[in-house]
């Protein structure tokens, strides 16, 4: 039988945040049944620890969506962090290799930082029309003064899209023949969309094509959109994110962003976690 954990992340309080599973040893596990685990859980990830490829790290993980598995995910290496040490089987610094290459991780306490050095991408996404049809907005409640909406990543890429004011954030609601229509590569289109207030944002991801009605926490995305917004405004800058309300998992990500000469350097996702819940596969 197979361990397996599971925690919300970016939360200090259980039922709160996002859930992830984590199976801590997943040595044992055919290749074959990551996928259908994943799938299992029907979390937005699941994360499966294996054996680091360089012995100064620390472990190797895999994260897997109900359909897909990720390169990089941002609740995935907190939640998979602060599980491991839990267990008393990493220290509180550790290296976890990801899709996107090593990740530096600090825990303290039921909290967990990391900091990525990935290249942040830019490419085009669909029309204005076409996105804000996606989430049953009318064209008027995106703006674009600041930036169009844009396809970005660090290693999974969303595409970020500014809403008017917390109005058209509350009313958006995911609509499957528009993401249908605008995705080129279904299962792949996945849309941040969010206010901007200074230093705090409200967001909220939808990936419905990717087995993701919504999101209630997407580490990954929020770091794609500090990245982006580093670029812009060309200086380095901190964000306090919250995610997850509109669901009735109120979630709360740190973000900073470190910019030199105009270019995004690093980005660091910071939240807490708590466990909720532990048992055995029986495969």
């Amino acid at each position: 039988m197979i361990d397996y954990l599971v925690y919300d992340v970016f939360t200090e309080e259980a039922f709160g945040g996002n859930p992830l599973a984590v199976i801590p040893d997943a040595s044992r596990l055919p290749e074959e049944h990551l996928q259908k685990i994943a799938r299992e859980f029907n979390f937005s990830e699941t994360t499966f620890v294996l054996p680091p490829e360089d012995t100064k790290h620390d472990a190797k993980v895999r994260i897997f969506t109900p359909t897909r598995e990720l390169d990089f995910a941002g609740h995935p290496t907190v939640g998979t962090a602060l599980a491991l040490n839990g267990l008393g089987l990493v220290g509180t610094d550790m290296i976890l290799e990801l899709g996107v290459g090593p990740i530096p991780v600090k825990v303290e306490g039921t909290r967990a930082e990391f900091v990525t050095r990935v290249p942040l991408t830019i490419g085009h996404t669909a029309s204005v029309d076409a996105l804000a049809a996606c989430l049953g907005l009318p064209s008027s409640a995106v703006r674009t003064d600041r930036h169009a909406p844009i396809d970005a990543g660090l290693g999974t890429n969303f595409t970020l899209m500014e809403l008017q004011g917390p109005e058209a954030l509350d009313q958006a609601s995911p609509v499957i023949d528009a993401f249908r229509q605008a995705a080129s590569d279904p299962g792949r289109l996945a849309i941040l969309a969010y206010v901007r207030d200074g230093s705090r944002i409200e967001a909220r991801m939808f990936a419905p094509l990717g087995g993701i009605l919504e999101d209630p926490a997407t580490g990954s995305a929020a770091a794609a959109l500090v990245a982006h917004l580093g670029k812009l405004d060309r200086t380095s800058e901190a964000f306090e994110i919250s995610q997850g309300v509109k669901m009735g998992r109120p979630s709360h990500i740190s973000a900073r962003v470190d910019v030199e000469n105009g270019e995004p350097v690093a980005v660091t996702i910071a939240g807490n976690a708590v466990k909720v819940m532990e048992g055995r596969l029986t495969l």
